[in-house]
This record gives structure tokens, sequence and C-alpha cells, in this order.
């Protein structure tokens, strides 16, 4: 029971993936049309002073802007999308009609009860303009709520097949006519239960800014402890689209939600400094500064005849953190042979954001350094003041730094570089690549093995126990994640050894091998080699 739930929550947490990656890409290039309207480096560089780059500016922002107004039909389609077991285009599309069913069914109802507001006093009523639509205000939940009732329609009514005059109305087409009556349902029930909900949002939002910088402290602390389950997003998701990370009213407009605040604000060139509801997403502050520490420490305590392995393998880490701020790679490298250091982490990584608060940062950081940058220095100091973000994560290098370095030594934690005699750190060469590839593993079949480039794949496989064991293989941000016949059959060292994948997590027949930012290209290839479909097409 416990691994079917941790199953569901995996696969809804991959689903989240779908809107959440798209949305921070709208953000950047908001920012970057504030660059070319921005008054302070107009005055300092002439040249933007033109109609045409201003102008472009201009339309970039306010082209961009409304998607973060509109987050619930984004949600709604991009969740449907990613929890649908096939035909996925089917899906999203009847996530959009059925998005537009639902709203006009409860501004109807609600018409009918006499429960609309007038339109000029919808601010504060709990009712909200949708699509050009009045219903009650539900956010992104409404999009979450309505993906998740698509996407479990879709799986089950998808392969509904009629004969002869009736074969018309099968497939995705009567999934449509199953689901008009649950939404219709669904709308009439939730303009009378919504409010509730939202009452106990409301209060949460109260307690969690009751509680201020300790509730900073656990939000910061649970984002990073909640790594290895894969579910780390569904911490910061809430805070950074919902009321629970502040409303605000810019520019005429109301956001939800930390990161749409400061993205309209950042586009309003009469906000002066961003809000403090940033703070949630600071999140980079141990990515770009803290991490870089440990792996210092980890380098400098490794064995002398080891350190140039170590160096080899955190380098690269280090900078794929510092610039991108993809951190497992790094915390993988001691999550399980030092648990009590990852633990020691996640406290430092709330406890940075803490400070941040503290001193009154209002810099965006939610990953890498790229974003810092393109963030914060085009809005210049008095609007984010991100010198302050900047000397904090000095600290808290260092802090990172001589924290780990003691508890190494003093604890003689086994981190890399550092393991006992035969379980030596080992890169994978060119010379065992090929070595190991010139051999046929065990349980791959002849089709497999006519694939034209397997790559490190066949390694691959053997280290999750032969191409019968894997039952199916799919992939998130950094993982590649996998339903095994038999998780016992999986070898570790080989994976780890080579492969060079930065840790193996085992949840019942659920298994996530982490690969980094190439995990994409690591499926593509395995898929190929296995001669399968990608997960999910047909």
């Amino acid at each position: 029971m416990k691994a079917k739930i941790m199953d569901t929550m995996q696969k809804f947490s991959k689903a989240m993936f779908v809107p959440v990656l798209i949305l921070p890409i709208a953000g950047l290039l908001i920012a970057i049309g504030n660059v070319f309207t921005n008054p302070r480096l107009i005055e300092q560089f002439s040249f933007l002073d033109n109609p045409i780059t201003m102008g472009f500016g201009s339309i970039l922002s306010a082209s961009l802007l409304p998607i973060l107004t509109n987050l619930g039909i984004i949600f709604c389609v991009g969740i449907a999308l990613g929890l649908a077991n096939k035909k996925k285009a089917e899906a999203a599309f009847t996530a959009l009609l059925g998005y537009l069913v639902f709203l006009y069914a409860m501004n109807k109802f609600m018409e009918l009860r006499g429960m609309l507001v007038e339109p000029d006093v919808l601010q504060g009523s709990g009712q909200a303009m949708v699509l050009g639509i009045q219903v009650l205000d539900m956010g992104v939940f409404l999009g979450i709520i309505l993906g998740i009732v698509v996407a479990l329609i879709h799986n089950r009514f998808i392969d509904t097949k009629f004969n002869n005059a009736f074969q018309v109305y099968g497939g995705a087409r009567f999934v449509f006519i199953v689901l008009i009556p649950i939404l219709v349902l669904s709308a009439i029930a939730l303009s009378f239960i919504w409010p509730i909900i939202q009452q106990g949002i409301d209060s949460l939002g109260g307690v969690i800014k009751e509680t201020g910088n300790f509730g900073i402290f656990l939000y910061g602390s649970l984002e990073r402890l909640l790594i290895p389950t894969g579910l780390h997003h569904l911490i910061y998701t809430p805070f950074l689209y919902t009321s629970l990370g502040g409303v605000a009213e810019v520019g005429g407009q109301v956001f939800e939600g930390a990161r749409n605040i400061y993205f309209a604000e950042i586009a309003d060139p009469a906000v002066r400094v961003l809000s403090g509801s940033v703070i949630w997403d600071a999140r980079g502050i141990s990515k770009m500064f803290g991490l870089i520490g440990a792996c210092l420490a980890m380098y400098q305590t490794a064995k002398p005849e080891n350190k140039t392995k170590v160096k080899a393998i955190l380098i690269p880490a280090v900078v794929t953190s510092f610039v991108a701020g993809v951190t497992e790679p790094i915390e993988f490298s001691f999550m399980f042979v030092a648990p009590i250091l990852f633990v020691i982490h996640s406290a430092l990584s709330g406890l940075s954001m803490v400070v941040l608060n503290i001193f009154g940062s209002r810099a965006i950081g939610p990953n890498g350094f790229i974003d810092f940058l393109l963030y914060n220095l085009p809005l210049g100091v008095e609007k984010t003041r991100w010198p302050i973000y900047i000397a904090v994560g000095i600290a808290f290098f260092f802090i990172y730094y001589f924290t780990f370095r003691l508890l190494i030594t003093k604890l003689n934690l086994k981190t890399v570089g550092r393991e006992d005699t035969g379980k030596e750190t080992k890169l994978y060469s060119k010379k065992e690549y090929n070595e190991k590839n010139a051999a046929v593993p065990a349980g791959v079949s002849a089709v497999a093995l006519e694939a034209a480039d397997t790559g490190i794949s066949a390694t691959i496989v053997e280290g999750l126990g032969g191409e019968a064991n894997i039952k199916t293989i799919d992939n998130c941000y950094t993982r590649l994640r996998l339903k095994l016949q038999n998780p016992e059959l999986v070898d570790e060292a080989l994976l780890k050894d080579q492969t060079s994948a930065k840790g193996v997590i085992k949840n019942g027949e659920n298994v996530h091998v982490v690969y980094g930012l190439t995990v994409a290209q690591v499926r593509e290839d395995l898929e190929k080699y296995l001669g399968r479909d990608p997960e999910g097409d047909e």
C-alpha cells in the first residue's frame, strides 16, 4: 500500500514538471524584456534609448505576462498531459475542453443562484475573471484538480470502442462524453465547497506568515530533505504559484504566488523594491554557495591517492550546481554513505534562507548563477538588494566547508575518496566502456543487440538486472525512473562505477537512477537499445 501511494505521488510529482519547467522560461524572457526598458540601464547604455529596442522589450514583457494570470489552464493541460498513460495529445486537448466546460458551468450555476458579485467589487470577494468568465477564484488549484480528473477519466476510458454506427464515439470522444456530467457536477459542488477550502488555505498561509523565519526554515529544509523521494517540488510549487506564497496587487492586477508576484514586479517600472514573498524562491543560495563549500571539504578530506579522481568527479558537479542549480550529483555523493551530512545540508539550506530574510534580501535566486545574473543585475541593487544574497552566500560557503570537514574527519565518514580498501572511487574510462560493450550482457534480446549505437545502455541494462527485469522506463529532470520486476537484481556498484550514475534509490518496484542533466539522452539511448517506444506513446 505504501509503495502504491509513493508511486502515485511520484507520478503526480513528475506530471507537475510539465507546466512548472516551462514557466521559468517566461520569467527569464520577461527579465530580458526588462533589460531593454529599464530606465537605469538606458541611462548607462545610451544605445538602448531607441524605439526599436524599447518597443521590443515592452512587447516581450507584455506578451508573456498573461501567462502568469492564466496558470489554471496551463496546469490543467500540463498535468493531464503528464498523467496520461497513452494518447497524451488527446488528453491535453480534452483537458482544454474540460476547463472551458467547468468555467461556464460554474458561472451559470452561480448566476442562477445569485452568487455572483458585481464585477467592480471582485477584489477581495473570492471571485475572479478567468478567461473572461466570472467564477470562484481557485487559482492554480483549479488547473491541478481538473488536470487530475481529466487524466483519471482519460486513462480509464481511452480504450473504449463501439461497433457499427457508434464507433465514432469511442476513444477520446467517449472520454469527453463521460467528463461532461462529472465536470458540471464538480462545478456545482465546488461552488459550495471551495470557499471552505479557501479558508483553510488562507489559515495555513497565515500560520506560515505568523511563524515567520521558523516557517521559512521548515520550507527550505523540507525542500531539500525530500530530494531522495523526488517529491521536493511538491513543497515549493504551492508557494510559487498559489496564495500560500503571498498575494499582491501589481499594476492594477492581483497576483498570487511568489514567482507570479515577482515576475509581474519585474515588468512594472513603478515597483521600486520587490516584495518580501520573493524569499520563497531564494532556494538557490545553497546550490550556488553552500554545496560548493561541501565539495571543497570532501576533496580536502579525501585520501591523498584518490584526490585526482575526486577532483575529476566533483568539479563537473560543482559547475553544474553553481551555474545551473542542479544539485543531485553532489547530494547523492554523500546522501547514502553519510546521511547525517544530508540532514545537516537540509538544515543549513533552510537556515540560509532565514538569514536572507533577516537581512532584507529581495534577490531572485531559484537555481544557479545564470538565473541570478539575468534576473537581478538588470533590476539593480535597490530593487533586489542582490549584494546581500552574495554576502550571505559566501558566509554559508565557509559554514558548509567547516561543518562538513569537521563531521567527515571526526566521524570518519566515507565520503567520496574516503572509501575503504577495495571500494575505491572509480571513474568510467573509455577503455572500460569499449571492453564492457564488447560483451553481451545477460538478458538482452537479439533485437536489442542490433541497435546502431548502444552508448552505455548495455551496461545500464546489465546493472538493472537484464532486459526482462525492466517493466517501464521514464525520466524526470535528473533521474531515470524505472519500474522493475525484481529490484533486488539491481547492481548499484556497476551503475555508479561504469555508467557515471550519481545515485540509486529503491522504493518497492520503483527504482530511480540519478544521471543529472543528461538523463533525457540516457533514456532515449536506452529505449533505442531495447527496441522500445517511449513510455506513454503509441
